[in-house]
């Protein structure tokens, strides 16, 4: 048997919101008082706050606060003072031969924990977080042994400190120079570059032949044509054997490694429309402008690319 329901006379003491369900009061009981003084102590508690800090948004920045707190300031500081203890180091490395690196352990250790860190941040958005580049995109990868310009220590920190061919650095690998557009339908400065126009015909000989240099299935009659075609035009770059100049940066035609493609597609699309990739100067920005990175920044990136395999 149900027990009888006990009447509540509690709301004839606190009375009610007004509110009721099915016969059931909401009653308008008071907060505990501890909790009252607590939310207004929480409420002068962000008022000072506000004061003390940086809290209220402006159009250049915030109210800076009273106390002059900065969170950028703090972050600055402590990546200064690791600058500070790192200092001896950086000296050393900066002082170093570059070809000595790898032979002290010291530096060599200190150098590839930093350079990793900086091709991190500023190299793998281009050749991959692994560094084998980006195929068909014109990212050099950096795990081979096949090198525009060489792979060995100095190679590589010119590389990274000049850049290639863009215009704030006048040192910059290959400035002015790039693979023309050798197509007689190509207008503009790719085309301007080249030293001949070929036709539809002359230009799919020179595909052909430059798919039999490099080992691939060629037809064989358009390959004979396209040969006295690349002497006459190509060689000067990429050497009578195909086999590319460093100098000028010019590829190696006779192997399987392709920084766009080695099909027959996209080699038409090379002679057709020309190429010219561009690297930023890490080493300088221009006069009076502070470079991308410091001169041990640098040195250590080197090493840390030149110890990944490809190295020369």
């Amino acid at each position: 048997m149900a027990k009888p329901i006990k009447e509540d006379h509690k709301s004839d003491k606190v009375g009610t919101t007004g509110h009721e369900w099915d016969g059931i009061q909401e009653l308008n009981n008071p907060l505990p008082r501890w909790w009252v003084w607590v939310f207004y102590l929480t409420i002068i508690w962000g008022a000072a706050y506000t004061v003390a800090y940086p809290a209220w948004p402006l159009i250049t920045g915030a109210t800076p606060g009273v106390l002059g707190a900065s969170v950028r300031a703090d972050v600055a500081a402590e990546i200064q003072s690791f600058d500070d203890k790192n200092g001896p180091i950086k000296a050393k490395l900066v002082a170093a031969d570059l070809t000595a690196i790898e032979g002290d352990e010291e530096l060599k250790s200190y150098a590839m924990q930093a350079g990793k860190s900086v091709f991190m941040n500023n190299c793998a958005q281009c050749h991959g977080s692994g560094a084998a580049g980006v195929a068909g995109k014109g990212y050099p990868n950096l795990l081979d042994n096949d090198w525009l310009f060489g792979g060995d220590m100095t190679a590589i920190h010119t590389t990274i400190t000049h850049g290639v061919r863009n215009t704030v650095d006048p040192d910059a690998r290959n400035v002015g120079l790039v693979m023309p557009a050798w197509s007689d339908k190509a207008s503009g400065p790719l085309a301007d570059a080249a030293s001949a126009k070929f036709t539809e015909e002359e230009l799919g000989s020179v595909v052909h032949y430059v798919l039999k240099l490099s080992g691939q299935e060629a037809d064989a009659a358009k390959a004979t044509a396209g040969t006295q075609l690349f002497a006459d035009n190509c060689a000067a770059c990429h050497g009578e054997d195909g086999k590319g100049n460093r100098d000028m940066g010019a590829p190696n035609l006779t192997d399987a490694v392709w920084l766009y493609g080695g099909d027959e597609a996209t080699l038409t699309a090379t002679l057709t429309l020309g190429r010219q990739g561009v690297m930023p100067a890490w080493g300088y920005a221009g006069e009076g402008v502070a470079p991308r990175l410091t001169e041990d920044q640098i040195r250590s990136v080197a090493v840390y690319v030149h110890s990944l395999g490809g190295g020369e």
